[in-house]
């Protein structure tokens, strides 16, 4: 029945993207004649009023008709232009994330619920609801503290959520399934891999304690960091379905207007906003995901305070050593050392040849050099880097593709405040630090307390590896005497998945047979 309802739903997404014209507005370079052919067929169902649309105000009013899951899931793939094409991801980036309110009524018993206390008891006063997004919407209430009574934020999840988004998840599954099965070529892509990162990050996000979590982190992290913070965090008032925070009083970032007229400095802003996100990338590994403007205020003291952390990013020692030695390396215009770091993480398989890979590389570095650094974009860097590891099978690498969107974003923010942004100027103390303790005699150092540290937890887990080894040695050698054999559950299970996937491909004809025949009557 699982299966079934997967198909049904993943009919009627399809038939809302069919009626609001977003299939026939996608684009048809490159296609096969049969697929050129189907895109016009489709197109005689559209709406009337959705042909004179453009193509993202189109796709913004199918997903408003699907609902809040399918507005996170467009916000996701947004995130993920290697996966659903850039002119697609820029599409998906504007969707709007406001969605109607939900009664008070039901964001007090799911507060009073998740923290197991009445309303009353919890807060001096609560207000109406000043913003709904897809999953949560924020309240604003007053609390009693030693010091007097105190403004707050409050956020509850929406409703029901969670079970829409586990029913729709289940269509997204099936598309990429069928993506692996049917097209070869996307298998790069990891579309099942992209798609359990999708369900993972908005678990994360429907959890708001671990929203509450990342703030803590990231607020000790930026701690001594000049210009720069979060809200602090109510955990006496925070649970899993709610969460409770200090109030902002600030103008939005992406009120430029508001910003001058408040005196601020608005290329102070933007050299901060941009030293700030690389210190979380390349210092911590721990960066905010989502830093869109709307997300950004500055506060009377003119420091950056971020909200929303529901979607964060994190790097290992690696990724960020990766990041540090490309940078380095366009800059130096070592061509070749770029090309070795991504054969060295393991990013490009050996089967390539280095010095072509190094040519591909200087072919993205060359003409940058030969531009006024405020034109240059570390963001279209980084992008133009992934689209030329694609020739060399380069597999999707998530972590790292929400780096490079992410930083577009805050590159774009920087530039909004201040058109003549120097993006190397700006970021050359963080980056230049980095480099330093990181690709110079300090890593060395660094790398060899890494390994003492690694060698000794080797060597007290020794007794435990030599027990298991000897007994994968008799493991082995049994089954050379006896032969291998399954368990009664292992052969269950077997036969349970091998009959679900005869069912699955037996409705799959009979939903083509049904839709031929549907066709067939249409067009008699």
């Amino acid at each position: 029945m699982s299966a079934l309802g997967a198909y049904f739903r993943l009919w009627r997404v399809g038939w809302i993207l069919v009626r609001e014209g977003v299939i026939s507005a996608l684009p048809s370079e490159d296609l096969p004649p049969s697929i050129g052919f189907a895109k016009s067929f489709v197109g005689l169902f559209a709406r009337n009023r959705s042909k004179s649309k453009k193509r993202s105000d189109r796709l913004a009013q199918a997903v408003e008709r699907l609902g809040p899951s399918y507005v996170k899931i467009g916000q996701f793939l947004a995130t993920r232009p290697d996966v659903v094409g850039v002119e697609f991801a820029d599409d998906l980036s504007q969707l709007q994330d406001r969605m109607a309110f939900f009664p008070p009524a039901a964001a007090k018993a799911s507060i009073a619920s998740s923290l197991g206390r009445p309303i009353e008891d919890l807060y001096a006063s609560f207000g109406e609801p000043i913003a709904a997004a897809s999953i949560a919407q924020v309240h604003l209430a007053e609390v009693d503290t030693l010091s007097g009574r105190k403004k707050v934020a409050v956020k509850v999840v929406r409703p029901g959520v969670r079970q829409r988004f586990s029913h729709d998840i289940e269509a997204m599954y099936l598309v990429a399934h069928m993506q692996e099965r049917f097209m070869p070529s996307s298998r790069r892509l990891r579309p099942v891999e992209v798609t359990k990162t999708l369900e993972q990050t908005t678990k994360v996000e429907m959890d708001l304690r671990l929203e509450a979590a990342a703030l803590s982190e990231i607020a000790e992290n930026t701690e001594k960091d000049p210009g720069f913070r979060v809200p602090k965090v109510d955990w006496e008032r925070t649970g899993r379905d709610v969460i409770t925070m200090e109030w902002i009083d600030g103008v939005k970032m992406s009120d430029v207007d508001g910003l001058r007229a408040a005196g601020h400095d608005l290329n102070r802003l933007a050299d901060t906003l941009i030293q700030s996100f690389l210190r979380h990338t390349l210092r911590d590994g721990f960066f905010h995901a989502d830093m869109h403007p709307g997300n950004l205020f500055v506060d009377a003291h003119g420091d950056i305070v971020a909200v929303d952390m529901g979607i964060v990013g994190r790097l290992g020692k690696k990724e960020r050593r990766f990041l540090a030695e490309i940078l380095f390396g366009f800059i130096t215009r070592d061509y070749v050392r770029v090309a070795e770091v991504h054969f060295e993480a393991g990013y490009v398989p050996g089967h390539h040849n280095v010095e072509s890979f190094a040519q591909a590389i200087r072919a993205i570095g060359e003409p940058i050099h030969g531009q006024p650094a405020e034109t240059i974009s570390m963001g279209k860097l980084l992008t133009l880097l992934f689209e030329v590891t694609e020739l060399f099978d380069m597999a999707t690498r998530p972590e790292l593709v929400m780096l490079q969107k992410t930083m577009v974003v805050v590159e774009g923010v920087s530039r909004m405040l201040n058109p003549r942004f120097n993006m190397w100027k700006a970021s050359e103390p963080v980056v230049g630090d980095w480099i330093r303790n990181n690709l110079g005699p300090k890593r060395i150092v660094t790398d060899l307390k890494d390994g003492l540290k690694a060698a000794v937890k080797l060597a007290e887990a020794a007794p435990e590896i030599a027990a298991k080894t000897e007994k994968f040695h008799h493991q082995l050698l049994h089954m050379s005497e006896h032969g291998l054999r399954f368990d009664a559950e292992t052969a269950e299970a077997i036969g349970k998945s091998e009959a679900r996937h005869n069912r699955s491909g037996r409705f799959a004809l009979w939903i083509i047979a049904l839709a031929l025949l549907y066709i067939a009557w249409v067009v008699t």
